[in-house]
């Protein structure tokens, strides 16, 4: 289960993705790690750390 921070910032962060009509196709919870992944247009990759911080790849 994503922690309340991730579910906040990955809400703001598909708000933003969406504003600036860019897809979104993916978002995914790695069990290993518990970061949530999100993959939209052609190369944008987001991953969302449990602490809220988040970072383009």
């Amino acid at each position: 289960m994503p922690t309340q921070k991730q579910i906040e910032i990955c809400f703001i962060l598909s708000c933003r993705l969406t504003k600036m009509y860019v897809p979104i196709y993916l978002v995914r919870i790695d069990e290993r790690t518990e970061e949530v992944f999100i993959l939209a247009g052609e190369e944008t990759e987001i991953v969302i750390y449990k602490t809220g911080y988040w970072r383009y790849l």
